[in-house]
């Protein structure tokens, strides 16, 4: 019984230990949605039906960001299917120049 309980233990601080790991903090950036071929001139109202084209051609999905203009990858396009050519808060996961979308809110 005792061994038990020390195993028990020992796992539960090693899965204790490993949580922050994987509970990385989500991020919210705003900006406009838009594609890797147009980047930032596409980062505006007038764009959306460019930016739908150039997805559905193959382009990439981005978010232009509204302070520095910083371009990211988005790397589940389908959390934003929809919102192609919006400005929108976007909340996620932000690892160098691509995002993992959590949710997104129209502004």
């Amino acid at each position: 019984m005792r061994k038990f309980l020390c195993t028990i233990f020992a796992l539960s601080l090693v899965f204790a230990l490993a949580t922050p790991v994987f509970a990385a903090d989500a991020t919210t950036v705003n900006g406009w949605i838009s594609d890797s071929k147009c980047g930032v001139k596409g980062a505006n109202a007038g764009a959306a039906e460019c930016t739908k084209k150039c997805i559905k051609e193959g382009a990439s999905m981005v978010v232009v960001t509204d302070g520095d203009q910083k371009i990211l990858t988005v790397k589940n396009p389908e959390a934003l299917a929809g919102h192609e050519g919006h400005h929108v808060a976007v909340t996620g996961h932000v690892e160098g120049d691509t995002i993992h979308v959590e949710s997104a809110k129209m502004l």
